[in-house]
This record gives structure tokens, C-alpha cells and sequence, in this order.
């Protein structure tokens, strides 16, 4: 790495100097896209599956707190059909927290080998306890074990004692395989708006926005999408 020893301006200089956008990148035509943003972006998944970008389902859940404040973290998709795209998490969380206080978010997705982000803002609502459960239920042996402790983002000051705890979660999962846990949520983000964004080496990049028809201040609308091309 270069040195950057020298303060905030040769920072800003060696981050101007990084290559972006060097490379081969697709083309995206606004005019052929689909009527609605699911299938163009399961297409744009698959294309990133296809193409061994690594963690492609990784996305970016953002939120609000109860004082307006704004959190991230990265999240695994579980899921995208008409309805919306689906995630997961415990409801003792702070986006757990934060969801029940202001049940709308938005995620970002970036695939840097294609040069595409998707970014999408809705509503959130949860899944039904059958739902719920099954998602719990297909997660890794270890990692149900631990969200049954319901101690996420707690302050950790002895990592024997996680230890020690998940052991013990663990074997009562051994002995109560069905065992889920009641806090586990799936939630699904419910799009009023989906952007499509692709780069360009050019810096002309390429954006297209879906919008619902007729959606208001509150939310709703008829269900249908319509499509803006973007200044990029």
C-alpha cells in the first residue's frame, strides 16, 4: 500500500489514484429490461453465480433506531419472489429492535466484478411462526445453537464463556433436534422502489429505477411498476 502517512490530503490522493471500473464490464440495455424488478435481478444473480463472484446473495440490510439514527450490516438473502426479497434475523437483535420500531428499510446489493449495484427500499413485515421455523430449522447445527443464547451484540468479556455456552446450547440441540427457537424472524422487505445500477469505465454509468404505481406517502399503491431511466 501506498504511503499515506503524510495526512488527510495524501489519503484523498491515493484514493483518487485507485483504478475503478478498469476492466470489461457488462452492458445493460434499459429498453429490454422486464416489466417488473424480481426477474431482472435474479437474472443479474445468476449471472454473478454463473460467474463465481464470491457471496453473491451477501447483501447490505440498512435501518433506522428508534431516535432516527442509521445502522448496517451484511446479511445472506434468503429469498426473492413476487412478494418481496426475504431475510432473516433474531427479533432481540438491534435490526430486530430497530425493525419493530420502524418496519422499513432498504438493501444494497454490489457485484464489483460486474460493476452492478441493486438497491431496493420498502416496507418489512415478518414471516408466520411455520415460516419462521423452518427457516431456523434449515440453519447450520451451530448457528441455531448460538441464537438460542438470544445474547447477539451483547458485550462479550470472556470468549470462554461463549464457549462454554454454545457447547452446552449446542448438545441440547443433540438431544431436542426440532427445538426452534420463538425470536427467530424471517422478514420480508416489500419493494415501493428497486434501482438497477451498472458502471460504465466511462463514469456514464447506466441506472433504471422501478417504481410502484400510484404509491404515495403512506405506501400502497396498485401493485404495478413503472420504469425510469436515470442521470447517472
Amino acid at each position: 500500500m501506498a504511503d499515506t502517512g503524510g495526512g488527510g490530503a495524501d489519503v484523498r490522493q491515493w484514493l483518487r489514484s485507485i483504478d475503478v471500473f478498469a476492466r470489461p464490464l457488462p452492458a445493460f440495455d434499459r429498453d429490454r429490461a422486464p416489466a417488473e424488478p424480481a426477474a431482472l435481478f435474479l437474472a443479474w444473480l445468476a449471472e454473478a453465480v454463473a460467474a463465481g463472484v464470491p457471496d453473491p446473495h451477501a447483501m447490505t440490510l440498512s435501518t433506522v433506531d428508534a431516535a432516527g439514527d442509521p445502522d448496517a450490516r451484511t446479511l445472506i438473502l434468503k429469498g426473492v419472489d413476487a412478494s418481496g426479497w426475504s431475510f432473516a434475523g433474531h427479533a432481540f437483535s438491534p435490526k430486530g429492535g430497530q425493525l419493530a420500531c420502524h418496519p422499513r428499510a432498504a438493501l444494497t446489493f454490489y457485484w464489483p466484478e460486474h460493476g452492478r449495484q441493486v438497491r431496493v427500499r420498502g416496507s418489512v413485515t415478518t414471516g408466520s411462526a411455520r415460516d419462521n421455523a423452518a427457516d431456523f430449522l434449515g440453519r447450520s447445527a451451530t448457528a441455531r445453537a448460538e441464537s438460542l443464547l438470544g445474547r447477539q451484540s451483547q458485550y462479550l468479556t470472556d470468549p470462554a464463556e461463549q464457549e462454554r455456552a454454545v457447547a452446552g446450547s449446542l448438545a441440547l440441540i443433540r438431544r431436542e433436534p426440532s427445538l426452534v427457537d420463538s425470536a427467530w424472524t424471517l422478514y420480508t422487505l416489500e419493494p415501493t422502489e428497486v434501482e438497477f445500477w451498472q458502471a460504465a469505465e466511462s463514469r456514464l454509468h447506466t441506472r433504471l429505477r422501478y417504481e410502484r404505481a400510484g404509491v404515495g406517502a403512506t405506501g400502497g399503491g396498485d401493485g404495478g411498476w413503472e420504469r425510469f431511466a436515470l442521470w447517472s
